[in-house]
C-alpha cells in the first residue's frame, strides 16, 4: 500500500516526526536522505509578532530541502493561524501541517496543541479557515485526546476529514499521558475505521517489525517516527524496505555512520554558527553516543567541548576508535 497527501505521491511510508529542538533544517534534510518521506519542521507559532526572533528565522528557513515542504503551525485563533499558513505557502511550504498534539505545559496554557482536543468546536473552526485559506494540502497533528478517560480521536479525525484535511497523524497517548507508559493503538484503530483520508500512526515505533505490526493492527497508511530516530537517522531505509520487501537493507558500516555523523555535525555548525552550533550539537551527539558502550566518558568530553573545533575534534577521534574496535 502507498502514501498519497493530496496531490503528492510520497515514495515510503515513514516519516519523520516533528520535535522541537530536534527537527531542524539539518536533521530534516538528513533524514530525508536516509528516506523520511516527509520531514516537517519545528512547530511554528502563527502569531507573526513571534517570528522576528533568531529561532523563529531558522524554523522558517527551508533552503534546500527537498519537496514536499511540511511546515507545522500551533495557534489557537482561527484568522491568525489562517494567515500564518498564507504567509508560509508564500514562502514556499507545500503541506501546512497543524499542531493540535503538543502536549507541553507552555502551549496548553495558551489553549493551543493538544488543549484544543477538549474544544471540538474550536477545532473546525481552525481547520476550515486555514483549509480556506491556502491553495495547498492540510495536514494535522493529534493526540488519542485530553486525558484516558476521554479519547476522542476517532471524532476529531472524522471532523478534520470533514473540514477538508487531506490526512491525520495521531500520536497515541494523550495529552495528560505527555510521554509517560506504552502507546496505545485501538484509538487509530477506531479513528481508521471512521475516515477515508490517509491515517500515520505515531508513537513508540522505534523499529521495522514495530511499524509493520502498528501498520497491520490499526490499518494506518504510514507511520511517523520521532525519538526513535534521534540518533539513529538511518531507521527510515530500514523501515521503508521492511514494508515495501520484508527484507532489511545492508546493514550500514560503522565506517558509514560515523561518516554519517560528522557530516551532521559540520552541517549544524555552518547552519547554527558559533556557539549555537556547538549547544545543538550535544544533543544530537548525546543520542549518538548510545551507539557505543561505555560512551560516559566520551559524552562527557563532547558536552565539556566550547567550540565547534575541539567538539569536532572529540567525535571525529572517539568514533574513528569506535570503528577500530569494531573492526578489531
Amino acid at each position: 500500500m502507498s502514501l498519497r497527501i493530496a496531490r503528492y505521491q510520497l515514495s515510503g511510508r515513514a516519516l519523520l516526526a516533528p520535535m522541537a529542538g530536534v527537527t531542524d533544517r539539518p536533521f530534516r534534510q538528513l533524514c530525508r536522505r536516509f528516506g523520511a518521506t516527509l520531514a516537517p519542521a519545528e512547530m511554528l507559532s502563527a502569531n507573526q509578532r513571534l517570528w522576528s526572533c533568531a529561532k523563529s528565522r531558522r524554523r522558517m528557513d527551508h533552503d534546500g530541502e527537498p519537496e514536499p515542504r511540511v511546515v507545522q503551525l500551533v495557534g489557537s485563533e482561527p484568522a491568525e493561524l489562517a494567515a500564518a499558513a498564507r504567509i508560509n505557502v508564500d514562502l514556499g511550504a507545500q503541506i501546512i501541517d497543524i499542531n493540535m498534539g503538543c502536549p507541553a505545559k507552555k502551549v496548553c496554557n495558551r489553549h493551543c496543541g493538544s488543549a484544543l482536543l477538549a474544544d471540538e468546536a474550536l477545532v473546525e473552526r481552525l481547520l476550515t479557515a486555514v483549509v480556506r485559506a491556502v491553495p495547498v494540502p492540510v495536514t494535522l497533528k493529534i493526540r488519542t485526546g485530553t486525558d484516558p478517560g476521554r479519547r476522542n480521536a476517532p471524532r476529531v479525525a472524522l471532523l478534520a476529514q470533514a473540514c477538508g484535511v487531506a490526512a491525520v497523524a495521531i500520536h497515541g497517548r494523550t495529552r495528560a499521558d505527555l510521554f509517560r507508559g506504552a502507546a496505545e493503538y485501538d484509538t487509530m484503530r477506531a479513528a481508521r475505521a471512521c475516515i477515508a483520508i490517509p491515517m500515520i500512526a505515531n508513537g513508540d515505533i522505534n523499529c521495522a517489525q514495530t511499524a509493520r505490526s502498528v501498520l497491520d493492527f490499526t490499518g494506518a497508511q504510514g507511520v511517523m517516527i520521532g525519538r526513535a530516530a534521534h540518533g539513529a537517522p538511518w531507521i527510515f531505509r530500514d523501515v521503508n524496505a521492511y514494508l515495501a520487501t520484508s527484507q532489511f537493507p545492508t546493514p550500514l558500516l560503522r565506517a558509514q555512520q560515523t561518516e554519517i555523523i560528522l557530516q551532521h555535525l559540520a552541517s549544524l555548525y555552518e547552519f547554527y554558527g558559533e556557539p549555537t552550533g556547538v549547544r545543538m550539537a550535544r544533543k544530537h551527539l548525546a543520542r549518538y553516543c548510545r551507539l557505543i558502550s561505555e560512551a560516559s566518558d566520551l559524552q562527557q568530553r563532547l558536552m565539556a567541548a566550547e567550540d565547534s573545533a575541539s567538539q569536532f575534534s572529540v567525535a571525529r577521534a572517539a568514533f574513528g576508535h569506535w570503528v577500530e574496535r569494531q573492526a578489531a
